[in-house]
């Protein structure tokens, strides 16, 4: 994968994010899926953070952060920054 720019959680709100799907293979987002409800359970139970590897209008993202909640289209972290599903390659 490409070179991730580590950014901070607060900088979020700044970001554009289009609408288009990043992930184009259907098992590699049924994986997304299952890695938010993992990340949503540890954020909320045992306040682990969580890498978010995501994708604005500029260019490859990452955020070191817990997950406090997960919609069908957005991931809320702390103090209602969101970022959109379709917008994440991956969760470590």
């Amino acid at each position: 994968m490409n070179e991730y720019q580590l950014i901070d959680k607060e900088s979020i709100v700044d970001l554009h994010f289009p609408k288009n799907e990043v992930l184009e293979d259907i098992d590699d987002i049924k994986q997304r899926k299952q890695d938010l409800d993992r990340a949503l359970t540890l954020g909320n139970l045992e306040h682990v953070k969580m890498k978010i590897y995501f994708e604005d209008d500029a260019g490859n993202k990452m955020v070191e952060t817990t997950i406090w909640g997960v919609t069908d289209s957005r991931v809320i972290l702390k103090q209602g920054v969101v970022i959109p599903v379709n917008r994440i390659h991956k969760i470590i």
